[in-house]
């Protein structure tokens, strides 16, 4: 009589919840998840320190094969400030109308260069830092940050060429000087955020770093770096009707504006436009957290693909 055989059961591999229920059982998370905003927000402030080490490292480090070093953070600004003057203030003429034109000018090359250095080095900030996103778990809206950190440090390097040049020109030191400083908080705040938003497109689309140059140039010379956009509207009083108003509310025209007539007498802070405090504080709320939240939101692909 042969003996009948018997197969043991399938064995069925255990449900998705199941496992999730055993995982929060034990205090598992998905490795890379993103999390709460709140949490993100604690992580970030916990890594402070290394935020500004990182900035103040790549700030040295910047010029560091070169043979004059760290002076070139001051002459860089300052060459562009003087090619700006021979090309605009003298061939183009937009120096006539426009009082102290030299402190006026390096005013906006040092204040415009801030926003265009911080969101060139944001749009690389992730796929520039690769090797760095992989091998170590951290907060990565650190990086942007930190490079718009490396810059304000950068500017406050020119500033203070841009007091010398103001002396030398003869405008007087000022209480108003002093509101330089709120104005470059609200400044830092935007490019932070608008270095955040291109940090994160960066990531996906690397080719935004070869096109940024070119939106930077158009950007800059609707943003009276070089001429004031008061005689200019002036001047052109045909332009259509909706041309003043956002030429007004440009945020690199609005940060500009605050910077000149904090510090130059003839552009005094009592003359300054009612709408500009409003204008640079809104923008720097919207960029600002707009960005930070944009970018938060694509936390686990970051260094991924």
């Amino acid at each position: 009589m042969s003996q009948a055989l018997h197969t043991p059961p399938p064995t069925t591999a255990p449900a998705t919840d199941d496992l999730a229920a055993l995982a929060a059982r034990h205090g598992l998370t998905v490795s890379g998840a993103r999390p709460t905003l709140r949490e993100y927000v604690s992580q970030l402030w916990a890594r402070r320190h290394f935020i500004t080490a990182f900035s103040t490292a790549k700030l040295t480090s910047q010029y560091s094969q070169a043979k004059l070093g760290q002076l070139w953070q001051v002459m860089t600004p300052l060459l562009n400030a003087a090619v700006y003057y021979f090309i605009f203030g003298v061939l183009m003429g937009t120096k006539r109308g426009v009082p102290d034109y030299v402190p006026f000018l390096v005013t906006g090359v040092f204040v415009w260069t801030f926003t265009q250095s911080s969101i060139m080095a944001g749009t690389r900030a992730i796929s520039g830092n690769l090797g760095l996103v992989r091998a170590l778990h951290f907060p990565r809206a650190a990086l942007p940050i930190s490079f718009a950190l490396q810059q304000l440090q950068q500017l406050l390097f020119s500033m203070a060429a841009l007091v010398v040049i103001l002396l030398f020109f003869g405008v007087p030191v000022a209480a108003s000087w002093l509101l330089a400083i709120p104005a470059l908080v609200l400044q830092f705040t935007f490019n932070a955020g608008i270095a955040m938003i291109l940090a994160r497109m960066g990531a996906k689309t690397p080719d935004i770093a070869q096109l940024m140059p070119f939106v930077l140039r158009t950007w800059m010379y609707v943003s009276g770096v070089m001429w004031s956009l008061d005689r200019l509207l002036s001047n052109h009083s045909d332009l259509p009707s909706w041309v003043a108003p956002v030429l007004r509310a440009n945020p690199a025209a609005v940060y500009i504006d605050l910077m000149r007539f904090a510090l130059i007498d003839s552009f005094h802070s009592s003359q300054l436009p009612p709408h500009v405090w409003p204008v640079a504080t809104g923008w720097a709320l919207l960029v600002g957290v707009g960005g930070f939240i944009y970018f938060w939101k694509a936390e686990e692909t970051y260094g991924r693909g």
